[in-house]
């Protein structure tokens, strides 16, 4: 085995995730093994509905043996779940299950011999049930950094982040502030300088239309601009505040690395309108590295083997590496 395994936590069972990976798994061969965190009954289960037929290799989750990890195999540790079918409607039966896989692998981290984690897609509604605004800040608080962390959609030609995430819009000018900006920028800088050797140039949308207020002041006057200019004079190779109307325009993508937008839909709709499912979800800030394919459960493709592994494909090549 080349490398540190990388960690896999199967998430919501009722969604496409297995379909996705068992298509990942036939079609590529990773330098690096990976463990699957999940029901080894469920596995077997999809693995006989959609035809295939893998060898598995069960991991001990309390005396891990790296010489056993196998990189051609699916190594899997094993957590129970009681299912009926291959596919069910998602519910709030299988928050315990989903509870455990995270707490195996976050476990298991902590070990630090470990290449990152990538995780399946979550129902917010039922697992999270309003708690956290999704798995970027679930994790951020089993990990100690609630405030500490961003999300970056990353894409090799061009990278969004909203300072906001899963916020209802009434609520998003009422958490963006000046340092908020001023750290989310740092993680991001911080990252492409480590990890892709670096430094991003980075440009920021405002949040009003064309960056302006019909009210006497507006939040790109009193916040996005003032923190802007701060990084500058820290030597931040960043620019804006742009209406975010233009900013997705050819020369923009040409000569930056990432958008930063005010809120979530601001950035990731033409995110995704420009690279489908060729993006993965990397949380900055964490004690590892975090990634999530750029998609949902999406139950209403469920066993029709139609659904593309491009962003899970695209989140093992990263920790591949």
């Amino acid at each position: 085995m080349k490398g540190k395994p990388i960690i896999i936590v199967g998430g919501e069972p009722n969604s496409i995730f297995l379909e996705i990976y068992l298509k990942s798994f036939k079609k590529n061969r990773f330098k690096k093994a990976n463990i699957l965190i999940m029901s080894k009954k469920l596995l077997l289960s999809q693995m006989k509905f959609f035809k295939y037929n893998f060898k598995l290799n069960t991991i001990n989750k309390d005396q891990i043996d790296y010489k056993n990890i196998k990189r051609n195999e699916i190594n899997i540790i094993d957590v129970e779940l009681e299912f009926k079918k291959p596919f069910d409607k998602i519910s709030s039966n299988s928050n315990k299950y989903i509870e455990e896989c995270f707490r195996i692998s976050l476990k298991l981290l902590r070990l630090n011999n470990f290449s990152g984690l990538i995780n399946g897609p979550i129902s917010k509604k039922s697992f999270l049930n309003g708690k956290f605004l999704g798995i970027t800040e679930y994790i951020a608080n089993k990990t100690n950094k609630k405030q500490d962390v961003a999300m970056l959609i990353y894409n090799k030609k061009l990278s969004v982040s909203p300072i906001t995430t899963h916020l209802p819009v009434k609520d998003i000018h009422k958490n963006i502030t000046k340092a908020k900006i001023i750290k989310h920028i740092k993680l991001i800088n911080d990252f492409y300088k480590k990890k892709l050797n670096k430094t991003p140039k980075i440009i920021v949308t405002g949040l009003n239309p064309h960056c302006e207020s019909n009210y006497k002041s507006s939040e790109e006057d009193n916040i996005i601009k003032p923190a802007i200019a701060y990084l500058n004079k820290n030597k931040f190779n960043i620019t804006g505040p742009f209406a975010a109307d233009t900013i997705f325009t050819k020369n923009n993508l040409d000569k930056y690395d990432v958008i930063v937008g005010m809120y979530h839909d601001q950035v990731l709709a033409p995110m995704k309108a420009l690279f489908g499912f060729d993006a993965i979800n990397i949380t900055l800030g964490l004690p590892f590295i975090r990634i999530s394919p750029d998609h949902g459960p999406n139950t209403s493709m469920l066993g029709k083997n139609l659904s593309d592994p491009k962003s899970l494909i695209e989140a093992l090549h990263f920790l591949d590496k």
